[in-house]
């Protein structure tokens, strides 16, 4: 890069392109690996977008907060290792590709290696699942990796205009091969050490998605509800009633339970009752979870309504006698409980149906029992949701693999907290946050998903002379053999003539979570066993960036799996980014549909701009943002251009920039602009980057509206010492406050550095105190008191409607002897620019200007007395 000549009419429309080419032929921001040691990198654990559908304001919001600090540090010196991943398995890449290209998938299906999609190019979103096209799981898989590379070229572009200052060179993709490589062996890693296992046991079921979902991934929403009462047979002869919202289960139910203390049930823990309709004999017993005031104060326990019920029926010991399958309808085969004639003849008029269905099938089956007490009664409460799903959850049992979290293993769970403290959190409240997530964990991590776009779990199962699989006999490949998909790839051991046939094999077909791959970021990005060099370089991270809405999953599980693998924290920090939320001060999300898409917005207002919005709010702080009135966005295009006119404006002195700073106000300029700098810096080293933009922001507004109105008249002058200390001082501050402003508005600062410079701003040094070391000590308050009194000259000839060019013949200036004393240092400069003639200084209690006589002006419109 060379210096540019200085436009006539400085803008900042075409900068993103312009700068945005420039950067990428130099290598800005590549990450210079050659000789670089452990001290000298920064290294950044970027988010992974979901490369699914759009971009939205909260990921500008939250990655320009992370760009911010990645350009600080850069400046001052360090190596920066800034990758960026896409997110692009799991189920929203799965929905998104179903509805744009109206298919779905059936794996029975053979490959079709000439299949067209119906539709391509539209969202197709009203389509019903009915009416998509089945298709194979290799083509549907091929169509997600079309969709996800076009969506991630959006992403990437959006990020460019942006101005990311991303190493585009150390991308990568969680479906990649390295990636589905280093996520296999990770989870072979944790089943060799035995942190991860399987287990047929309760499973949180989204019927739409027909898959498992964690504990993380849990999202309650408040739902109408109708509690019903009805009474359980004593074998006294008299009736215990419950109320529940769920009177389908009343086949599952295993118990009924109370709260150990509760007088009104102590008679009855150890004995039986028979379950209404269905006539089955349920013990009633004691937990300390039932709630007394809560419905009738006895809850009936199945298998399984909700949480506590897998609680109770684990620490109680009940029998699991489940009812739904995976598509959330009531299977076919009645529980063997179910025994008499007229209980088996009630559950044959559920098998089938949906749980709104069955519901009122139970309701009318106990109200011709006579089982059926009372009036419903109307209610909300939360019920559990996939995040991204539309109906409640269901809870079946199926055989499901696991990493163990800490939720059964006190030491795990100690040294997660252990580690979670000796975090650097910014800010530092949302430590607990996490501290609450691993204190309230209540079961190991379910990692695999009964989906197609993922990681495919690297095992296969015997099968016996049966041809059943042994499922506690895994065969596991040979790590070299990674990355591996035991749907397609044949047992080690084995060929593919064996699969599905007694003595042979059968592949497992779930694959995993996408958080078992997402939390294996630092891996991924870092060379985890296939560049060692770099991995060493760059591991542990010095920043993890996110969202404050993962520290329960993407936070939290990458801290596992590091804990897990190295017994050690993967960061040394943390920082948190608040949410956006709309003028309602609802947050926005896709869900609601309130979100802002990015682009049109970048190209309306400017990168800048934009960047100065998102820099301005704190770390974990929400930031509301109307697009119909963007007033920050407003304010921040006006900064970026008033940089590039006064770095203009600057830049036509003629001066020495090497001439001696001598005169008492612009020492005093630099003293304070000394402090700026030391005050930003400290707050971008603590990741305060909102108080470090607010503190250079303010010097900037002085620094133009009072001290570059106060010496231009002196730096326009004839050559003289007192006119090169002026431009001097003029240039020192513009290439620090250009400096002070790169992270935060990239774009306008790089045009005007151009103007004077070769290299680009962002690999310039940051500012520093030594800087400054070799000017004499300025008086801070000269600058001040000088801004006082040009303030009160402007509002002394505003009051008399006289234009700020008038001439006066005298003018006072009162104040303080301390003041006066400061003041008669720039007598000067105050009497070039307010065009007085005869300047008077006076002591007086306040500081004011007055006794202003106008001399005869040309226009006797102009002239006051």
């Amino acid at each position: 890069m060379t210096a540019a000549s200085i436009p006539d009419k400085p803008a900042l429309e075409g900068l993103e392109q312009k700068w945005g080419s420039s950067w990428e032929s130099a290598g800005t921001y590549r990450f210079e690996r050659d000789g670089a040691t452990r001290e000298c990198i920064y290294s950044i654990d970027t988010p992974p977008p979901t490369a699914s559908g759009s971009l939205h304001i909260g990921h500008v919001f939250s990655y320009t907060h992370t760009d911010v600090i990645a350009r600080y540090q850069r400046m001052t010196g360090k190596r920066v290792f800034y990758p960026m991943g896409w997110d692009d398995n799991g189920l929203p890449t799965e929905r998104r590709v179903q509805n744009y290209y109206g298919v779905r998938c059936d794996p029975t299906l053979p490959y079709d290696a000439d299949f067209t999609p119906p539709f391509e190019g539209g969202d197709n979103k009203s389509t019903k699942a009915a009416d998509q096209i089945p298709i194979s799981r290799r083509n549907f898989i091929e169509l997600c990796e079309r969709l996800t590379v076009e969506d991630e070229q959006q992403f990437e572009a959006v990020w460019r205009a942006l101005g990311l200052s991303v190493d585009w060179t150390q991308s990568y993709r969680t479906i990649g091969d390295e990636s589905i490589t280093a996520s296999q062996l990770a989870f072979l890693r944790n089943l060799d050490r035995g942190e991860a296992y399987q287990a047929m046991a309760p499973t949180l079921w989204d019927i739409t998605f027909r898959t498992a979902v964690a504990q993380a991934e849990l999202e309650d929403k408040e739902q109408p509800g109708t509690y019903r009462r009805l009474s359980f047979h004593r074998l006294d002869g008299g009736t215990i009633e419950i109320e529940t919202t769920r009177p389908e289960l009343l086949p599952a139910c295993v118990a009924l339970v109370a709260h150990p203390d509760d007088e009104r049930f102590k008679p009855l823990f150890g004995t039986t009752v028979t379950t209404p309709v269905f006539g089955v004999e349920v013990p009633v017993l004691a937990h300390h979870l039932a709630q007394p005031d809560k419905g009738a104060g006895i809850a009936m326990v199945c298998t399984f309504g909700d949480i506590t019920d897998i609680v109770w029926w684990r620490e109680l010991d009940l029998p699991n006698r489940a009812i739904l399958g995976f598509d959330g309808r009531v299977i076919s085969e009645a529980p063997e409980a179910i025994t008499s004639e007229a209980g088996l003849e009630a559950y044959a008029q559920l098998a089938g149906k949906t749980v709104f269905s069955a519901k009122q099938t139970v309701v009318d089956l106990l109200a011709a029992s006579g089982d059926l007490i009372g009036e419903p009664k109307q209610i909300t409460h939360p019920v559990k949701f996939f995040e991204k799903g539309d109906k409640p959850l269901e809870i079946v049992s199926t055989r499901q693999w696991y990493i163990r979290n800490g939720a059964r293993d006190e030491q795990l769970r100690g040294r997660l907290l252990e580690l979670g403290s000796e975090l650097e959190w910014h800010p530092d409240f949302m430590r607990v946050r996490y501290e609450n997530w691993v204190g309230g964990l209540s079961g190991d991590w379910l990692i695999s998903r009964q989906r197609f776009f993922g990681v495919p779990i690297p095992l296969w199962y015997p099968l016996d002379a049966d041809g059943n699989p042994v499922y506690d006999q895994p065969i596991a490949p040979d790590h070299a053999a990674l990355p591996v998909d035991p749907s397609s790839d044949a047992a080690p051991g084995y060929d593919e003539s064996q699969r599905g046939v007694p003595g042979g094999f059968m592949g497992e077909v779930d694959v995993m979570d996408t958080w078992a791959t997402s939390s294996l970021t630092p891996q991924l990005a870092g060379g985890w066993e296939r560049d060692p060099e770099l991995w060493d370089l760059v591991f542990p991270y010095s920043l993890r960036p996110q969202g404050q809405d993962i520290i329960r999953t993407w936070l939290f599980s990458t801290m596992l799996r590091s804990v897990l693998e190295y017994d050690r924290k993967p960061w040394e920090h943390a920082s948190v980014s608040g949410f956006i939320v709309d003028p309602d001060r609802k947050k926005m999300s896709k869900s609601k549909g309130n979100v802002v898409t990015p682009a049109a917005m970048l190209e309306q207002h400017g990168s800048d701009a934009v960047r100065y919005w998102a820099a301005s709010s704190r770390l974990g702080t929400d930031a509301a943002f109307d697009p119909q009135n963007p007033t920050q966005i407003k304010i921040g295009r006006r900064l970026a251009i008033k940089v590039l006119n006064a770095s203009k404006f600057i830049l036509g002195f003629t001066g020495r920039e090497d001439a001696p700073v001598t005169e008492a106000v612009d020492l005093a300029m630099l003293s304070v602009l000394r402090k700026t700098v030391a005050d930003a810096s400290s707050a971008l080293a603590g990741y305060d980057h909102a108080r470090a933009l607010e503190l250079t922001e303010a010097f900037f507004w002085t620094f133009c509206d009072d001290y570059l109105e106060l010496v231009k008249e002196r730096a326009y002058g004839e050559e003289s010492p007192e006119q090169a200390s002026a431009v001097a001082a003029l240039r020192i501050a513009l290439s620090t406050l250009l400096r002070l402003f790169a992270p935060f508005i990239p774009f306008a600062a790089e045009e005007a550095w151009s103007w004077t410079h070769d290299g680009s701003v962002h690999r310039a040094s940051w500012p520093t105190d030594e800087e400054f070391a070799g000017l004499a000590a300025g008086e801070p308050q000269v600058l001040q008191l000088a801004s006082e009194a040009l303030t009160g000259i402007r509002r002394a000839k505003t009051d008399a409607k006289a234009s700020q060019k008038t001439p006066v013949d005298s003018a006072v200036i009162a104040g303080p002897a301390a003041s006066i004393e400061l003041l008669a240092l720039v007598a000067d400069d105050l009497r070039a620019v307010g065009r007085i003639e005869s300047l008077e200084f006076r002591t007086a209690d306040v500081l004011s200007v007055g006794d202003i006589v106008f001399a005869p002006a040309a226009d006797a419109e102009e002239a006051r007395a």
